[in-house]
């Protein structure tokens, strides 16, 4: 009997993936099946998951997750397209639904997303777009999947650009902006396990003030931000060196590099 669905691809986001659909019961672990080529990565994987089935080629299948590099995802798709598959959600950055749809050859259903590496805590953000033939059971399929690691949004193909731009790099931005607050503390005498430890905290309640209030971003930054306050003086000296401008040039100079390397 043929497995419920394939990860093809056994790495750290192929994992994540495991993982969350298993935690969230999202089918019996004995229904999953894993392709992974590399055999000392299939063992490690095999005697953690003991109940998933681990492979070194695609078995026949009839729904499909792809995670694997981008340069491996044709043959990848060649492989599924020879098992049998019908519906193929692709999590690989850059390759575009035109060539998944070509590889994986006419009548198979194509979702893309565009994770981010928080789905490794299953904490992530994706976005969807359906292919040319997907339908809202495909979409609904795939964003089921997704949901066992993070957050879904769907939108089209050409604005997985910008969300790659904002929530795909979006995770660096944040831990540039953590490794200067860290150093910053230690520049005005806090030790840095000190630092690293208020910063750290002050992120995540920050985040989760965003998330649990559903107050808008602006409106919590105002209610912290006393007249002629220490905020005050502080946010003043991030609008005169322009941080917000920074932060939408850096957006969409990410945005813009996606669409390049999409165009290859």
């Amino acid at each position: 009997m043929a497995p419920d669905l394939v990860i093809v691809g056994g790495g750290r986001m192929g994992e994540a993936l495991l993982s969350g659909l298993i935690s969230a019961q999202w089918t019996d672990p004995a229904r999953l099946a894993v392709v992974e080529p590399v055999a000392a990565r299939r063992k490690d994987l095999a005697s953690r998951y003991t109940e998933v089935d681990f492979a070194e080629e695609v078995p026949a299948v009839t729904d499909a997750v792809i995670v694997v590099k981008p340069n491996d995802v044709e043959a990848a798709c060649e492989a599924l397209a020879k098992a049998g598959t019908r519906r193929c959600l692709s999590v690989a950055a850059g390759v575009r639904i035109e060539s998944l749809e070509e590889w994986l050859g006419p009548g198979v259903a194509v979702v893309r997303a565009m994770p981010n590496t928080p789905a490794l805590i299953g904490s992530g953000a994706a976005a969807i777009a359906g292919g040319s033939t997907a339908q809202d059971v495909d979409l609904d399929w795939a964003e089921g999947i997704l949901s066992a690691v993070g957050v879904v949004q769907r939108v089209t193909e050409p604005l997985l650009d910008a969300v790659t731009g904002l929530s795909g790099s979006g995770p660096a931005y944040l831990f540039l902006m953590a490794e200067a607050l860290v150093d910053a503390g230690v520049l005005n005498g806090l030790s840095r396990s000190v630092s690293k430890a208020l910063v750290l905290q002050t992120l995540l309640g920050s985040a989760r003030l965003l998330v649990e209030t559903g107050d808008d971003p602006e409106e919590l930054r105002a209610a912290v931000t006393s007249p002629g306050g220490t905020t005050a003086a502080a946010l003043r000296v991030l609008e005169s060196r322009a941080v917000r401008s920074a932060l939408l040039e850096a957006v969409t100079a990410a945005t813009e590099r996606s669409r390049q390397l999409g165009q290859r």
